[in-house]
């Protein structure tokens, strides 16, 4: 048995401020190397924030073969551990909410999310479910409400992964958040029991316009029991050595 170092990054949110978030995330990923981590995952949207009006979207969105996305690579960090970090891919004109994951600078490949929200329809959905490889330990991605629906969890297992890397935003209005918060890692253990899976989720946290974040960052083990946290919302950086065999 082989282990590897995970880790997931629970920060503020950053909406409409790339330069912003691409800082968050070299001071994570140098703190998170550090640490040893071979793969770091940050959250759903993080890169231009959680947009759902189109305007906005179309804005900052961002075509993965443009000068603009590639201005973003070279700013990612050039050693240290694999990133999965979410944003908005604009393609054909189309949009969509997508995870890419980037190792030194290099663009490795996507997740397009494939189970939507009702106020994400300026997305349209993904189709593909890919998985990725560090150390030898094989992973898929989900983003946020993808985990509600167990044939997206399934579709990574089937791919031979041992981790299912959820890319979350869970910015609620209070008294929903309130009623969520202790559900989201329920449901995703409902998934890890499902596939044999382990699973680690990032998530933001902070408030902002009568809503609140409070995560959760969490690594669950194949039996769907949480086995490492972060506390509810405090940003900090959720370190993990998940055990695997190859």
């Amino acid at each position: 048995m082989k282990t590897v170092r995970i880790a997931a990054a629970q920060t503020p949110e950053y909406r409409q401020d790339i330069d912003a978030a691409l800082k968050c995330v070299a001071d994570v990923a140098t703190r998170a190397e550090a640490d040893g981590v071979s793969l770091l995952c940050f959250p759903e949207s993080f890169l231009q924030g959680y947009l759902t009006d189109e305007q906005s979207a179309r804005r900052n969105a961002l075509h993965l073969a443009s000068p603009e996305f590639d201005a973003v690579l070279k700013r990612m960090p050039k050693t240290g551990p694999m990133i999965v970090i979410g944003l908005i891919e604009i393609d054909g004109g189309r949009l969509f909410n997508v995870a890419v994951v980037v190792e030194r600078g290099v663009l490795v490949g996507r997740y397009r999310k494939a189970h939507l929200l009702g106020g994400e329809r300026l997305f349209e959905a993904g189709n593909e479910s890919p998985t990725f490889q560090i150390e030898g330990l094989r992973f898929g991605i989900n983003i946020c409400y993808d985990t509600n629906f167990p044939e997206a969890a399934q579709k990574v297992a089937d791919r031979g992964a041992t981790l299912l890397v959820c890319c979350a935003n869970n910015m609620m209005p209070r008294q929903k958040a309130e009623a969520f918060k202790d559900l989201h890692n329920a449901e995703r253990g409902k998934r890890c029991r499902e596939t044999g899976l382990w699973l680690v989720s990032a998530d933001i946290t902070g408030e902002r316009d009568g809503r609140i974040a409070w995560g959760p960052t969490a690594v669950l083990n194949p039996e769907g029991r949480v086995v490492a946290q972060l506390p509810l919302g405090e940003p900090g950086l959720l370190a993990f050595d998940l055990p695997y065999s190859n």
